[in-house]
């Protein structure tokens, strides 16, 4: 069917058409309206990584990461105070129903923290002990404590004597923590956790005005992501109003505004809708993809528009300029909305579910703007009349051509083509310089994703430097065989390697089951510290072991290390994973092995091996794409370099703001990269159509591109600044990482939008041939 007869077909039948549209529309509004927030640690993690794997192989025997801690802080004196205590006690039974429900009848329901594990000053599991004359001694920690000034002194010596001050006790005895493990595999509603979390808060500050609460740990920060992301809902309206505001100076047509605002909000509505019924929830990632879908529909609508008011100007009816706008960007638009989606899938090679879930998200988000804007807005065109206003407007344009677009039409020219290029290759070479600065992952302290004066970076920041523990914590698994985890042989080799650990940057402490029988070695024999050692027997050690079970499991066949850092940063992880791996390969045996690695700083570390090994591959696959739909759409290597190079300079200067900016490649802004180029190419493609079709028409290249400019190239830069004024305002969001991504995408739009209107008509001057076109 060729487009003539697909023409008759819609627009003889565009009321039926329209109509469908209409309830479609409502029943993807219905399914959107149903979305829930859906985070969980297996989306975010790379699932196949030899890390994960592994910490999945021993998430039913330890607990290895999902914790969450609550620091309970004195504002005034310290720790012993009995109203201090109580609070605690408190505070510790209500966290031992902690849910992620917002009744307690419904958090009945739905339990989510290992209660077994849950520890305190007030929980059974921490005790004290000693060695006396009679032999061992011990207790709960709270054991002889009365609830009154007498029995601190009681308190204030099982808690030295339980080895807790710097874990859960703060060095400086000013605060306790209370540590919530949360059952693994459960599938928690973050944000109402993080909210239940925020009124525990709230709580306790008004019933004891001398405390303050600190919470950290991953769910916290999800569900503050989560609830920070939602305000993007806020910034999305803000960009559609801005957006509104400037097609209405631009058009003087106020209803052609509403119908391009309008089908681009039902795309977006009809890509949340599919997400739903796909199964798919809303993640603080895919917060960014409604905005991308939205941005692609505008920049399409805007060309569609552009061009019937064109014909208009012509003096052709509403239905033949709708048509004849149709026909003239149906190559285009489908090559742009066909690199777009490809583009995005190539996000798949990315074995990360919430990467590969917004790849996904923005294609069929993508694909839909095929019916919603370049099916539908000219259907709906076709039936209205275009304003007076916008009608003046466009007899005054159609007299005389813009100084602006004189001046860049000069760019055809020799003189002023060899300056840009010479531009062009200056800013290529510089940016690629300054790019191999940018790090992979984090590179500032707590969570990065929120901005360092955030409450959950705020109460990080106390942990760290209160405690000999903190928040960012890796976790190396000793696999043994089976009842050997207490051996000499395997407690002396976990001890070499916390003596290693303990003297890489970056790296506060590490504890495990060696820790814990120096300590016991040590009562043993007085409280003498120089038998705070290892013993060469097997069944001494063996009996120091049975006191702590919990730093080992059932088979005796796996001792975890807990090593406790100064941060999650890229450079941190990667001296600390080298040193396992280092120490591993040097004493890993058959009976035993250094297994990395668990914790969040674990994961981090994963993560960060997964984007540094899939980020060139990607990128090499969205350009190969792109490169191959536009040479199989042109026929010719030409038009192929004019529509890629500008590109290439766009994502060789976003990698070097990254750097500049301290932005690292993560989870968060790897798509971005992506998504630009596939936003991007939308500009090139729709210019060389346009410049093709005039050199057809026997204009000189110069001449070509006048008119380009005065039809497409319009539209490409109305596109270009209106849509970087939308995204601008992103920069104000409370989560930093979207704050990076409005930053980021606001300089690609503009630069994408310069590149195609500057660098392809010098490029041209260069590669095209203007003969060819009218043989």
């Amino acid at each position: 069917m060729n487009i003539e007869k697909f023409e008759d077909i819609i627009f003889g039948k565009r009321k039926i058409i329209i109509g469908i549209f209409l309830a479609v529309s409502l029943l993807m509004l219905w399914a959107a309206s149903g979305l829930r927030p859906d985070a969980s640690l297996e989306k975010m993690v790379p699932l196949k990584h030899p890390y994960i794997q592994n910490l999945f192989k021993h998430k039913d025997e330890l607990s290895l990461g999902n914790d969450i801690k609550i620091a309970v802080a004195v504002k005034k004196g310290d720790i012993f105070d009995p109203a201090y205590l109580e609070t605690v006690k408190l505070l510790t039974d209500d966290v031992f129903y902690l849910s992620d429900m917002p009744t307690p009848e419904e958090a009945e329901q739905h339990q989510i923290v290992d209660r077994s594990k849950l520890k305190s000053l007030w929980t059974p599991n921490v005790r004290w002990s000693e060695v006396t004359k009679e032999g061992f001694q011990g207790g709960e920690v709270t054991q002889g404590y009365e609830g009154n000034i007498e029995t601190l002194d009681a308190l204030r010596s099982n808690i030295l004597r339980s080895g807790q001050v710097g874990r859960l006790v703060a060095d400086d005895f000013q605060s306790t923590i209370v540590q919530i493990p949360l059952i693994d595999g459960e599938k928690i509603d973050y944000r109402q956790l993080s909210a239940n979390l925020e009124t525990l808060r709230q709580k306790y500050e008004q019933q004891n005005p001398n405390v303050e609460i600190h919470i950290v740990g991953f769910a916290k920060k999800v569900g503050d992501l989560i609830e920070g992301a939602s305000k993007i809902v806020f910034f999305f309206l803000i960009a559609a109003l801005i957006t509104l505001v400037l097609l209405v100076w631009d058009f003087r047509d106020v209803r052609a505004s509403l119908l391009i605002l309008g089908c681009s909000l039902a795309a977006v509505v009809w890509q949340l809708g599919l997400a739903r019924i796909l199964g798919f929830g809303i993640d603080p990632y895919s917060m960014l993809v409604p905005f991308v879908v939205f941005a692609i529909a505008i920049s399409h609508s805007v060309q569609i528009v552009n061009a019937i008011f064109g014909e208009v100007a012509k003096g052709a009816a509403p239905e033949a300029a709708a048509r004849q706008a149709l026909s003239s960007l149906f190559k285009p638009g489908v090559l742009a909305l066909t690199t777009d989606i490809i583009g995005f899938l190539t996000l798949l090679i990315i074995e990360i579910d919430v990467i590969r879930a917004l790849a996904i998200s923005a294609s069929i988000g993508t694909f839909m703007i095929a019916f919603t804007n370049f099916l539908m807005l000219p259907l709906l065109l076709a039936n209205f009349r275009v304003s007076p206003a916008a009608m003046r407007k466009l007899e005054r344009r159609s007299g005389e051509k813009s100084a602006i677009w004189r001046l860049l039409s000069k760019k055809t020219e020799r003189g002023p083509a060899t300056v840009v290029v010479a531009l062009g290759a200056i800013l290529l070479v510089g940016g690629f310089v300054i790019s191999q600065g940018v790090k992979i992952g984090d590179l500032d302290r707590g969570a990065p994703e929120l901005r360092p004066d955030s409450r959950y970076n705020m109460d990080d920041l106390f942990i760290t430097s209160n405690y000999s523990i903190s928040a960012d914590v890796l976790v190396v698994m000793v696999e043994t065989s089976p009842q050997m985890c207490s051996s000499y042989s395997t407690l002396e080799s976990v001890d070499r390697l916390q003596w290693t650990l303990e003297n890489v940057p970056g790296v506060q402490s590490a504890q495990s089951l060696v820790t814990a029988v120096k300590r016991i070695q040590s009562g043993f024999n007085e409280g003498n510290l120089k038998w705070s050692t290892l013993v060469n027997d097997d069944a001494v050690l063996n009996e120091s072991s049975k006191n702590v079970p919990e730093l080992f499991n059932s088979e005796c066949s796996l001792v975890p290390v807990f090593v406790f850092l100064d941060d999650h940063k890229a450079e941190t992880l990667q001296r600390v994973t080298g040193a396992v791996e280092e120490f591993a390969k040097a004493n890993n045996t058959a009976d035993m092995k250094f297994q990395l690695a668990s914790g969040n700083a674990g994961i981090e570390a994963a993560t960060n091996e997964v984007i540094a090994g899939e980020k060139t591959p990607m990128m090499l696959l969205v350009y190969g794409v792109v490169i191959a739909l536009c040479f199989w759409a042109f026929r010719s290597w030409r038009p192929v370099v004019c529509v890629i190079l500008p590109l290439v300079v766009t994502s060789v200067l976003c990698e070097a703001l990254m750097a500049k900016l301290g932005i690292g490649i993560k989870v968060a802004t790897m798509p971005v990269i992506a998504l630009g180029v596939g936003i991007g190419v939308d500009y090139g493609l729709y210019i060389f159509a346009k410049l093709e079709e005039y050199l057809r028409a026997g204009k000189s290249l110069t001449e070509a591109y006048l008119e380009t400019l005065a039809s497409t190239g319009k539209a490409v830069l109305f596109t270009g600044l209106a849509l970087a004024i939308g995204v601008f305002t992103w920069v104000f969001s409370p989560i930093k990482f979207q704050a990076d991504m409005g930053l980021l995408l606001t300089v690609m739009f503009l630069w994408n939008m310069l590149g195609a209107l500057i660098m392809i008509p010098a490029l041209a001057y260069f590669v095209v041939k203007p003969e060819q076109y009218r043989a």
